[in-house]
């Protein structure tokens, strides 16, 4: 069961739009820096340039494991967002196919419900720095759900 305070953090957030709240209470949101903004009905994630987000100075470049784990914390509050679940979201599997490096600049992520089963859901989750058409990489997510009302 999704605990009451965050029900009513979760509800406030979509009613007004603003999700800083909801994402204060996740702390490995807050160590990345994750922000999300909605655009129409739809939701875009950020992950701004964060110099304790690097993987390899040299390029300088974000380390893979903080793409994976913003592309996988977004997709988990979308359907957090979006499903009106009973429950939070538990990750099932994750994949993700890396398809070019992550620059130190900020980087974007918009997620996409494939498929959703009665217990099952899938989730596509594509990351871009500048040029939607040129993501960095793009994911696939299966979660857990406890559906209350099927997907919009």
């Amino acid at each position: 069961m999704i605990p009451e305070e965050v029900r009513k953090q979760l509800t406030q957030a979509h009613a007004r739009g603003d999700y800083a709240p909801l994402l204060a209470l996740i702390p490995y949101a807050g160590l990345i820096g994750i922000e999300c903004e909605r655009q129409g009905d739809d939701l875009l994630f950020r992950l701004p340039a964060n110099q304790d987000n690097i993987g390899n100075p040299l390029l300088p470049a974000i380390h893979g494991g903080v793409i994976a784990g913003f592309m996988e914390l977004s997709a988990a509050l979308y359907l957090l967002i979006f499903s009106e679940s009973l429950s939070i979201p538990k990750i099932i599997d994750f994949s993700i196919d890396y398809l070019r490096a992550g620059h130190y600049r900020d980087t974007y992520a918009q997620c996409q419900l494939w498929r959703q089963g009665r217990r099952v859901t899938n989730v596509a989750i594509t990351a871009w720095q500048g040029d939607r058409d040129s993501p960095i990489a793009t994911a696939r997510a299966h979660f857990k759900i406890e559906p209350h009302k099927p997907l919009k």
